[in-house]
């Protein structure tokens, strides 16, 4: 099974953070479980708020995990490379998708009972959140030249 597709399968039961998360930080030495639970609050643009898409956010979290190891030891040399690599993804992302953040993409306040039912309405975790998560696996394999 592919990475996409194990995220698109992991997303039927977790958020979008958490499937693109544990779709590929395995392959970086973490847990599909610790990944899980590493990435639980940021579904839903963190937490339901509407901020950054939770399947960017998670191909950002697998992005730090192949790029950033150098952050926890030389931050000062490390931040500059790894900050390119975060803009250029979230470009692409913004570019193939039409937004950075949950609400924009989605058009919906999913901090609110009217909001929810309106994603829900509109079936938006099957017909675009989906296609989010499995774009945000794409583009982090893409970024490493390799299967993620």
């Amino acid at each position: 099974m592919s990475n996409v597709d194990k995220a698109v399968s992991l997303f039927e039961r977790f958020n979008c953070a958490q499937s693109v998360f544990a779709a590929c930080g395995p392959d970086e030495g973490l847990s599909e479980q610790t990944c899980l639970t590493l990435a639980g609050p940021f579904g839903g643009g963190m937490g339901r708020m509407g901020e950054a898409c939770g399947a960017l956010t998670g191909a950002l979290l697998a992005l730090g995990l192949r790029h950033g190891q150098a952050m926890a030891t030389d931050p000062a040399q490390a931040r500059g490379p790894l900050y390119e690599r975060v803009a250029v993804l979230a470009e692409v992302f913004r570019e193939r998708h039409g937004g950075l953040t949950c609400r924009e993409l989605t058009g919906c306040n999913l901090r609110t009972p009217e909001g929810r039912e309106a994603f829900n309405a509109r079936d938006l975790h099957h017909t675009l959140c989906r296609k989010l998560v499995a774009g945000a696996v794409e583009l982090v394999e893409e970024q490493r030249g390799e299967a993620c």
